[in-house]
């Protein structure tokens, strides 16, 4: 787990990484996530461009509120991967 993660930071990374995923996961609360992990920058068309470690990937805002559950795969291969994921 990363410390310097607040608490609503911390539920959000462990609701994205929950098995089975819930699909109750706001996209401003990932955002909130993204971005106090430095690792956001906003584009023009209003997508949002992820970079965690190597990896970059752009996300387009989700119909609903919520992430489906293709982007949470996603979320969770790039945050496994910058070694963000929380300790069981």
């Amino acid at each position: 787990m990363v410390p310097a993660l607040d608490h609503p930071h911390r539920d959000t990374l462990e609701k994205l990484f929950r098995h089975p995923f819930s699909g109750n996961v706001e996209w401003r609360q990932v955002v909130s996530l993204l971005k106090a992990l430095g690792a956001t920058r906003e584009e023009h068309n209003g997508k949002l461009e992820v970079t965690l470690g190597p990896e970059t990937e752009v996300f387009e805002r989700p119909r609903g509120k919520d992430i489906d559950q293709q982007m949470a795969v996603d979320l969770r291969r790039m945050l496994t991967n910058a070694g963000l994921a929380p300790v069981a």
